[in-house]
């Protein structure tokens, strides 16, 4: 895919671009599911934990878009004005993460760099500025999908974003993902869609059978193309870990060791993080609006 502003881009971040169909990415294959079928959002929580073992599990279809767009080159190389963080993460290691993510509209602009994601994530920072992590979540960009908003994954065997389109989102869903390993070190990210599990990639990552997590909303603005997205405010709630070397899934507390975005992140280029349940309910997007001289944007 060319996109305008590509030469300034890659200048800065090396990265390309270009999108294809291929397998979902997958260093280990989490027994032999079934293909999943076609149908739409779930219409009721999650039964059960996320795993091949799980009622009516299955894969993701196996054909997914496959993006050139280096993630990880374009966060290394953002400057604070085009990019926004805004979430926590554990200040020690966890075997998984899961929640409800909900989906909006963020406006953003087609053929550019712009993007708005939802996420969680786990990681592991291996030295010499190298991290290993897997993500998953929602997300809107300017390359691919249409204007749509995609679930995604993205993990550092493979340094691509992977759409997958068979899921059609619309704002106002919400949706559950869940990330774990089931302690052989093999990293797996499922999406709770037609009630059922959906696995969406089994990733073989050395990060070992704990990390670290994050729960994060990213706006990206593309460099070349300033401008002012507008994100309504995105809602992620009922967060919750596994410990690290098994037992029972529990809420994200405050008597988990956290590390929050400053104040500057908090509020920066309009965006405002607001933790309803620190640190298992929150929201993230446009700062509510200010009505008169002095107000000031809350958190």
């Amino acid at each position: 895919m060319k996109l305008r502003g590509f030469a300034r881009m890659c200048a800065l971040a090396g990265l390309i671009t270009g999108v294809a169909i291929a397998a979902p990415a997958s260093s280990h294959q989490s027994g032999r599911l079934p293909v999943c079928p076609a149908g739409g959002a779930s219409t009721k929580a999650p039964t059960g934990p996320a795993g091949p073992q799980a009622k009516n599990a299955c894969q993701a279809s196996a054909r997914v878009l496959e993006s050139g767009v280096r993630l990880d080159r374009m966060r290394e190389t953002a400057t604070p004005s085009g990019y926004h963080h805004l979430g926590a993460g554990t200040g020690g290691e966890w075997s998984g993460v899961a929640g409800r993510l909900a989906v909006v509209d963020g406006a953003v602009r087609r053929n550019t760099y712009d993007f708005v994601a939802s996420r969680f994530m786990v990681k592991r920072d291996l030295g010499g500025g190298n991290i290993a992590w897997l993500e998953a979540g929602w997300a809107e960009t300017g390359w691919a999908g249409q204007g749509r908003q995609t679930i995604y994954t993205f993990n550092t065997n493979t340094k691509t974003w992977q759409f997958y389109g068979q899921y059609r989102l619309k704002p106002g869903d919400k949706l559950w993902l869940d990330l774990h390993t089931d302690g052989n070190g093999v990293w797996q990210a499922w999406l709770w869609w037609n009630n059922r599990w959906n696995l969406l990639t089994a990733q073989k990552l050395p990060i070992g059978t704990s990390a670290y997590v994050e729960q994060y909303v990213e706006v990206h603005v593309d460099s070349g193309k300033a401008a002012r997205l507008r994100v309504p405010p995105v809602t992620v709630d009922n967060v919750q870990l596994r410990p690290a070397g098994g037992g029972q899934g529990r809420f994200w507390r405050e008597d988990v060791a956290t590390l929050s975005a400053d104040v500057a992140q908090q509020r920066g280029g309009g965006f405002c993080l607001n933790w309803i349940t620190r640190w298992d309910t929150w929201t993230a997007g446009d700062c509510p609006a200010e009505t008169g001289p002095g107000k000031t944007r809350r958190r």
